[in-house]
C-alpha cells in the first residue's frame, strides 16, 4: 500500500495494490503495521461506521472537540470529494484544507488525524462511505464548521447547491468555532 502525505502532511492518502482479473479483484484494505508505519505512531480504532448518501449531499465539516476522533475513510461504491481542515491553533497550517477524490473504483483511503474537521461531497448518483474512528461518537462534544466558510475557501467540485442537514446548515464559522490547542 502506497502512503502519500498531502499538502498538510499529517493527512495521508493511502493507495492499495489491487489485484484483478476477469473474476474480480482483491486488495488488502487495512494492515495495522503498515498503517502505523505510515502515520508514525500507534493508532487504535474503536468504531467502524458506514453511511450512504445521494448525489450533492455534503456532510460536514464535523469534529469532536473532546474525545477527538482520527478517521480512516474510504468509499466502497460511488465517488466523493473528501476534505480535511486543520483546526489546531498551534499548527502552522491551521485553517488550511486538503481534499482527495475517493471512489469505489480507485479504492483510495484518507487518514484524517485528531485535530481536523472532516467533510465530504457526493459526486456520483450515490455513495457508500466507510470509516474507522479512534474514539467513540460523543454527541455532546460534536461540532460543525460551515462548509462554505470564506476564511477556509474550500473549492468543492460542483456548481450545484449541496444538500445539507440542519446541523450542517447551522455550522459555525472557523473564527467562531471551538478549536484544538
Amino acid at each position: 500500500m502506497k502512503a502519500t502525505p498531502l499538502a498538510i502532511p499529517d493527512v495521508i492518502l493511502f493507495e492499495p495494490k489491487v489485484f484483478g482479473d476477469d473474476r474480480g479483484f482483491f486488495f488488502e484494505s487495512f494492515n495495522q503495521l503498515r498503517f502505523e508505519e505510515a502515520v508514525g505512531r500507534k493508532v487504535d480504532f474503536v468504531q467502524d461506521n458506514h453511511s450512504k448518501s445521494a448525489r450533492h449531499v455534503l456532510r460536514g465539516l464535523h469534529y469532536q472537540i473532546q474525545q477527538a476522533q482520527g478517521k480512516l475513510v474510504r468509499v466502497v461504491q460511488g465517488e466523493v470529494f473528501d476534505v480535511a481542515v486543520d483546526i489546531r491553533r498551534s499548527s502552522p497550517t491551521c485553517g488550511q484544507w486538503v481534499g482527495a477524490h475517493l471512489s469505489g473504483e480507485n479504492k483510495h483511503q484518507l487518514w484524517i488525524p485528531e485535530g481536523f474537521a472532516h467533510g465530504f461531497l457526493v459526486l456520483s448518483e450515490s455513495a457508500e462511505f466507510l470509516y474507522k474512528t479512534t474514539n467513540y461518537y460523543a454527541p455532546a462534544h460534536e461540532r460543525s464548521i460551515v462548509w462554505n466558510d470564506p476564511d477556509i475557501g474550500i473549492q468543492w467540485p460542483t456548481d450545484a447547491a449541496p444538500l445539507l442537514s440542519g446541523k450542517d446548515q447551522a455550522g459555525a464559522l472557523l473564527k467562531n468555532a471551538d478549536l484544538f490547542d
